[in-house]
């Protein structure tokens, strides 16, 4: 996963918080009410939050910092960032660097990357990102304000940069007139008419990607409430359909990964036609401590093998389609490390048990993901979906070039 970054749209991220102080007359009660605006009143807050080791912010941070492991051999010199002995003064000089940092194509993970080995097999660390608590309340301030900059017109040159490197990519996208005038406009880019053709239109049983993605077939046996080992990945449907009465629908049903890479198209549309009896565009979640950031990455092997159950605690939202003849299909889009706008169409953000369904037809667009990697988690029930099948003659994937003798193969994993 070569690119996963930041987002957003603040107001999808965190709601109901009041205007800003100057940041001079920050202090660790504002934390609870307001919403940093700039990079300075963030940095502010997270200095105040430790000095008055607000809701145990210090406590929290020194701790993390006395469980990180050391660097597991193999780790490339540009994602590895050492946090044994951490300040927080470098937890400060951190922040601000990432915030002056541009991501590019190739290189849009590194600032993941590197924030991930403070919680890296380090239940102290994942204590301070992901539990309620300041540390946090930190990293989706961070988020915000971080974001902010993608829906700023002064990232019209980050746009170019992009555009430059997808080349003829981008001839599978609608430009507006005058251009994308924010990386958050062209992040959420629409495909030209056609560029997806929909699999077996007409065809109820086939179930179609929702997404430019990377499939990985997470469970065939789940459990709405216990998780279950099955080749050491796990899932708990009840948790991921936020305490939905229809997660027990699901009961040895299958799941299955639809991972994104942010170069490619990232709205993502229904996978079966149907109606949809209940949706949820916004269901809180952390944004960081996932404990083995490097396992999801796998070397390139995006999500093989890996425990599943830990996007539960991610920012997400979920959709539950009825079909006429195969029972319950749900859709979960999470955002992944700083992803907070995981935004729906209209019809789709809020359908409450008792609403009148909503119909649907496969390849129908539901919603869209502001900059950053995301995954959509597909759930069936038991019986209906036991595999992935391809007929012969289909596309399986898209192979990487073989560099020359000598060089090292690069982690773009394919395009469209």
């Amino acid at each position: 996963m070569n690119n996963m970054f930041n987002c957003c749209k603040s107001p999808n991220a965190i709601d109901g918080r009041a205007d800003m102080p100057p940041a001079k007359e920050w202090t660790a009660e504002d934390a609870a009410t307001k919403i940093p605006a700039t990079i300075e009143e963030f940095l502010a807050c997270v200095i105040a939050m430790y000095e008055s080791n607000h809701d145990g912010f210090q406590d929290k941070f020194d701790a993390a910092v006395m469980g990180v492991e050391p660097r597991p051999d193999g780790t490339p010199d540009d994602v590895w960032f050492n946090w044994r002995g951490a300040t927080i003064n470098t937890l400060i000089d951190f922040f601000q660097d990432w915030y002056t940092w541009s991501p590019v194509v190739e290189s849009g993970l590194q600032k993941i990357q590197q924030f991930s080995w403070l919680y890296y097999q380090n239940d102290a660390g994942v204590d301070f990102v992901r539990r309620q608590g300041s540390g946090r309340l930190m990293t989706q301030y961070f988020v915000v304000v971080n974001g902010m900059k993608y829906d700023d017109r002064s990232s019209q040159s980050l746009v170019r940069e992009w555009e430059k490197e997808l080349g003829d990519k981008m001839n599978d996208y609608i430009v507006p007139p005058k251009g994308f005038q924010t990386f958050n406009e062209f992040f959420a880019r629409e495909l030209k008419p056609n560029m997806r053709p929909v699999t077996a239109a007409g065809d109820d049983s086939v179930a179609v990607s929702p997404a430019d993605a990377i499939i990985n077939m997470i469970d065939d046996s789940l459990s709405v409430d216990r998780p279950l080992n099955v080749k050491t990945q796990k899932i708990t449907p009840r948790n991921l359909l936020h305490g939905s009465p229809l997660a027990e629908q699901f009961n040895g049903g299958t799941a299955l990964s639809c991972i994104l890479m942010p170069d490619v198209y990232h709205r993502f549309h229904a996978p079966v036609s149907g109606r949809v009896v209940e949706a949820d565009e916004d269901v809180a979640g952390s944004y960081f401590g996932i404990e083995d950031f490097p396992k999801l990455i796998n070397g390139g092997n995006v999500g093989y093998g890996y425990d599943y159950s830990v996007f539960e605690h991610f920012r997400r939202g979920y959709v539950i389609i009825k079909t006429e003849k195969y029972g319950h299909v749900a859709m979960v889009p999470v955002g992944l490390n700083t992803i907070a706008s995981v935004i729906f169409d209209e019809r789709f953000k809020k359908v409450k048990p008792g609403d009148k369904p909503i119909p649907i037809t496969k390849g129908d667009e539901i919603g869209y993901f502001q900059y950053g990697g995301s995954l959509n988690i597909l759930l069936f029930e038991k019986g209906v979906f036991p595999a992935v099948r391809i007929p012969q003659g289909e596309g399986i994937g898209k192979m990487n070039t073989k560099p020359p003798a000598g060089e090292q193969m690069g982690t773009t994993q394919f395009g469209y």
